[in-house]
């Protein structure tokens, strides 16, 4: 077991989280570990016997944890998996909003029939606190900013949809059957191990590559981005914060927004690139779809958490970077990497 002063007062507790080998919920796991939690991490059953991320984990890691391969869409195995459990931690979803577009039963199948099994599990066995994983694409474009847990919910993409009706699910149990849950709606969290495909990772492996012009699309949504260590460090605080466990939603953002095109400028600062951006005519979201900004207030994550990121948007570009030119990855590899 890894040696850290426990600040959650998680040491000895037995945590499942589900999605662990994706990119949020690795880091998640891998801090639980080093909290001293009895980590039970639930990977998508694969035919290579891969735990994703958890792929990473150090063998001293890999002896503190329980690695078990499975799908949240199993409804009796997702009850057997939270049985004698204290604290749920469901991030398993399918996150990618393109997709979504083309295969949104899949969607609902993994995100919100996933969710209504979690839901069920930990009302079957008592479990006394389970917190569910929200994004903030459930505002669509707001109304107004920053935005609150108050701002109306708008599914401008089967992605966000399926989100929403998760998050109701949660809602439901809490008053229906009084379900211990609080909903985490973390924003644009970015940092290594995420998604080739995603913003961050496609502006930093072009310019690393050397590449002379990047493509992207409109270079006009903004949007506020967190990095992955202090996302992680938001869960465990919900882990186990005095909180009312009764549906409540929590947001984690920084309350700091750019535009894409003020975040390749930011990332020509930390790359040394002076690559041109080439912007594509080419829409991956219908129009109506698109989301113009996303901007959260977080004076609720430090009043109910005492969550404050620490980690600022020029730092954890310069740590993705990094991460990026340590792993070899390159614009044309870094598909590989995808999870």
């Amino acid at each position: 077991m890894l040696e850290k002063e426990s600040a959650h007062n998680l040491r000895g507790k037995t945590v499942v989280v589900t999605g662990a080998d994706g990119f949020i919920g690795s880091h998640v796991t891998q801090r639980l570990i080093a909290e001293g939690a009895n980590v039970r991490a639930l990977c998508i059953y694969n035919s290579n016997g891969s735990y994703g991320w958890l792929d990473d984990l150090s063998e001293e890691e890999r002896d503190s944890v329980d690695l078990v391969l499975g799908d949240v869409r199993d409804s009796e195995f997702v009850s057997d998996l939270v049985a004698g459990s204290e604290v749920v931690l469901h991030l398993a979803a399918l996150i990618a909003i393109p997709y979504s577009y083309q295969a949104p039963r899949s969607y609902v199948e993994t995100n919100v029939t996933g969710t209504l099994n979690v839901l069920e599990a930990v009302r079957r066995h008592s479990v006394p606190r389970l917190v569910n994983t929200s994004t903030s694409e459930v505002y669509g474009t707001p109304s107004t900013v920053p935005i609150t847990v108050q701002n109306e919910l708008r599914g401008q993409s089967p992605y966000s949809a399926t989100k929403i009706a998760a998050d109701k699910l949660c809602e439901a149990w809490a008053s229906s059957f009084e379900t211990p849950v609080v909903v985490l709606r973390p924003f644009n969290t970015y940092g290594p191990r995420q998604s080739a495909r995603a913003v961050i990772p496609t502006i930093l492996q072009q310019m690393l590559a050397g590449a002379e012009q990047i493509q992207l699309g409109s270079l006009t949504p903004r949007r506020d981005f967190t990095f992955v260590a202090d996302t992680a460090d938001g869960f465990l605080r919900a882990a186990t914060a005095d909180i009312p466990l009764e549906g409540q939603v929590i947001q984690l953002g920084t309350g700091y927004d750019v535009s894409i095109g003020e975040l390749v400028d930011l990332a020509r600062q930390v790359t040394g690139s002076e690559a041109e951006i080439v912007t594509e005519d080419v829409r991956v979201r219908p129009e109506a779809s698109e989301v113009m900004r996303l901007l959260s207030d977080p004076s609720q994550a430090l009043e109910e958490l005492g969550w404050v990121p620490q980690t600022s948007l020029e730092e954890g570009l310069r740590r993705s970077a990094e991460w990026i030119q340590a792993r070899g990855i390159t614009a044309k590899a870094a598909a590989r990497y995808a999870r």
